[in-house]
This record gives C-alpha cells, structure tokens and sequence, in this order.
C-alpha cells in the first residue's frame, strides 16, 4: 500500500464503529473473487453465503479462489484492465473485498461498476458512513481490539488509554506484537492509533481533501518516532507477525501476553477453542482502535456482471446481514476470488 493510501485509511475509525471475487460461468469459468490473511471469512462464504444464494438462485453455483494476498487481488485486476483495453475475456467476475482506486485510474477507465447507480434494491440499507466510493459496496466490518491473557495480566489491569498502552508495552518487553501492517489489518490498525495519538486524536483529518506530501511526512513521521521507541520492547526485541493469525497463534502459545485482533477472528478463536476462555478483550477508552469495512467490486467488462449485481444486492439482505453478525466464524478481513458457473 503506498503511504498516500495508508494515510487516508486512518479515517476508517468513526465509520467502521456504526457497521456490522468472483466470476460466473455458463459454458466455463472465470475466476471471481478474491482474498488475503485470515480463513474464517472462506468458512463464512461456504458455508454461508454459497447455500444461501445458490438456493435462491437455482442453476447458478459459486465457486471460491483465493487470490492470497492483496497482491494477488492487484494482479487479477490488472489482468482485467489490460483485458479491457482489448476488449477480451478478464476471466473475473466480482472482488469481495478490494479497493476501488487501484489499480491506478481502474475508475477512470471504466473497469468498475458504479454501485450506486446500478439499481440494487438494498443500496439504500448501506450506513452513509461506511461508503468511501460509489464504485464499492460495503457489505461487513469489524473492530481492531486488544486481546490479552487474563493469567498473566488481571482485567483490572489491563491498559485502558494509549498511554498506559505503551506504558505497558515498555514496562513488560517482549509481552507485546502486532503484525507487519502490510500483512494484516490489526498491525496496520494499530499503526494508525499511534498516527492518530500523535495527530491531535482526530481522525477526520485525514482525507483526500487535505492530504499534501508536507501533511504526510509531518504526520507519519511523528508516528515512526513512536513506534521506533516502542520496537526494543515487543516479542523478540522488535519482531512482527507475519499475519493476524499468526498473533493470535503467539497468544495462544502464551509466547506473549497481549496482541492487536480483529473483532471477529478473536471471537471466532475464542469459539473454536483456538484461544481458551480466559482470553480477555478490551478496547481504548481515550480513542477506539480502527477498525474497517470490507467492500466489495464488481467488475465493468466481467461475462457475467448481472450475476455479479445480483450477489452484491444479495449480500445486502437482512438474511445475510444477520449472518454476518451472528454465525460462528463471524465476519473477517479477507479478500475472496469466487466465480459462478452455471445460469445467471
């Protein structure tokens, strides 16, 4: 992600507060969705999502691909870019999750559907708030939390403020890791926190509007200056995690005592026994930590775009949307490749 764009991400935390790929195919098929880091969003399209929509669309199946990584998402749509300008097959349908300013002028050239000019009939349930784009639907979103081991560390005692955080942090080195911030959103969500803490507390300054290369380097390197005196004490004298899953599997190993999570795969670990019961979870008082919305594409010139409106719109559903909030794997950050195959 390049610096613009982290920056501007720093804005996500008031919306991301108020809100909960693929291709189809009829005679062979196109990739369609894709995605990055953690498993428990796969399990809730498979399980979830597939069923439900294929029940409701008879003769039309889903079938998921994941991209990988965010870079894998990036490289399928400059595929159908490029397809685009020759007018062929991009052999993908819908993103789940992907941002609609990349690649470079994708918008501009058409690569995108409008999604609030497309006539879905549930657009008008989407919180104001959570749209950045009309070329993107969000459709799910979670919170960065703190989970910590409640053996090693009373909840009476937990941090409550960035202050007493970091306070923590240099009080007990090695008990503290967050993830490298390209790796995964509760690294990167943490990494925001620390820009807002040293920005005035204020997220909404940071928009396209007044973003300057000055304003950049001002702000970042205010943050760096922190989060370089923070590194001696983390995991290892200054390691990161590879992933939000891999944080969790450092807490659960009792390896550390606290780590940055996402709302909904801490949840899910908590469930599914990876994390035991007496994982607590505790958010910032002073200022939450962000959070996000995962938003979905769907692609201009894809061979099977009315399908592909018709899922977005499906997603949207109180059925679905109520799934989101109450299944076992919960809602995640991950970023699916679907395609259809079958009649739209």
């Amino acid at each position: 992600m390049k610096r613009r764009d982290f920056i501007l991400a720093t804005s996500a935390a008031a919306g991301a507060l108020m809100l909960p790929k693929m291709s189809l195919c009829r005679r062979r098929p196109h990739r369609l969705v894709h995605e990055f880091s953690d498993s428990n969003i796969l399990d809730f399209w498979a399980n979830t999502v597939k069923p439900k929509f294929e029940a409701a669309n008879p003769g039309t199946t889903i079938n998921l691909v994941d991209a990988g990584d965010s870079a894998g998402v990036q490289s399928i749509a400059q595929r159908a870019l490029a397809a685009m300008q020759t007018s062929t097959d991009p052999q993908a349908d819908y993103f789940e999750a992907a941002d609609p300013l990349l690649p470079l002028d994708a918008i501009e050239a058409g690569l995108y559907v409008n999604m609030k000019e497309a006539g879905l009939s549930n657009y008008d349930k989407v919180n104001p708030l959570a749209i950045n784009s009309d070329y993107s639907l969000p459709y799910r979103g979670s919170q960065v939390l703190l989970a910590y081991d409640t053996t090693k560390l009373a909840p009476a005692d937990v941090p409550k403020n960035w202050d007493d955080l970091v306070s923590w942090i240099m009080a007990n080195p090695g008990q503290f890791i967050y993830n490298r911030p390209d790796k995964g959103g509760s690294g990167g969500n943490f990494v925001r926190r620390a820009i807002h803490q040293v920005n005035g507390l204020d997220p909404s300054a940071f928009t396209v509007d007044n973003y300057t290369e000055e304003f950049g380097d001002e702000a970042l390197g205010k943050a760096w200056k922190v989060l370089g005196d923070l590194a001696p004490a983390l995991y290892d004298g200054g390691a990161y995690t590879s992933g939000n899953t891999q944080s969790i599997q450092l807490l659960a190993q009792g390896v550390v005592t606290m780590v940055p999570v996402w709302s909904d795969q801490v949840l899910q670990a908590i469930d599914e026994g990876v994390l035991p019961d007496t994982t607590g979870l505790v958010q910032l008082q002073d200022l939450a930590l962000v959070g996000g919305f995962s938003r979905s594409v769907v692609l201009a010139n894809g061979t099977n775009k009315e399908a592909s409106l018709k899922l977005a719109d499906f997603l949207l559903t109180e059925e679905i949307q109520s799934a989101v909030l109450t299944e076992p794997w919960r809602f995640s950050r991950r970023v699916l490749g679907l395609y259809f195959c079958g009649s739209a």
